[in-house]
């Protein structure tokens, strides 16, 4: 395998009802490929019945090194965390 193809990130879904996990990278030529070497490579014993891959270059991430500022704004918008509702009795299990 050329390490000249492209890098491709892997997710897999372990059951129904249960989401995406990253779980490793593939080098492949193209999508189809990725697909096949990710269920080669990280389903042998049955673990999935989803897979996706998406081009490691077409990824973009926050910094941590920047999380206090990126995520800071966030914590001035109260009404976002219904703290100050008061739920019925009725609604215990909310």
């Amino acid at each position: 395998m050329s390490t000249s193809w492209p890098l491709w990130e892997v997710f897999i879904r372990p059951r129904r009802g249960l989401s995406h996990t990253h779980v490793g990278s593939v080098h492949a030529p193209d999508a189809a490929f990725a697909v096949r070497n990710a269920r080669d490579l990280y389903t042998r014993r049955n673990e999935g019945v989803s897979i996706w891959v998406v081009p490691s270059a077409q990824i973009t991430a926050s910094s941590p090194d920047e999380r206090d500022e990126f995520f800071d704004p966030a914590a001035d918008k109260v009404y976002r965390h219904p703290t100050f509702y008061e739920l019925p009795e009725e609604v215990r299990h909310l």
